[in-house]
């Protein structure tokens, strides 16, 4: 049976469209609705929620602000 739920709890449904799924072509019902969202994705029409980027994930920031090899904070006293 085309589109029937492997766990027997009755019809999974194409996202694409709502018809039932195609075990061929799953989650979608068919190879035009698996292509409508590729489509999707290649143009930009979904896009994964996320916060503000990071604008450290490189470490160049942290470079830049001299934390590398550095003076800190009271390496000019003397003794």
């Amino acid at each position: 049976m085309a589109g029937e739920d492997p766990k027997g709890k009755g019809y999974s449904r194409c996202p694409i469209c709502g018809e039932p799924t195609d075990m061929a072509y799953r989650p979608f019902c068919s190879k035009r609705c698996r292509d409508v969202d590729l489509a999707r994705w290649l143009g930009d029409g979904y896009a994964i929620a996320g916060g503000a980027a990071d604008a450290d994930e490189d470490g160049e920031d942290a470079a830049a602000a001299g934390g590398r090899g550095g003076a800190s904070e009271g390496d000019d006293e003397l003794p």
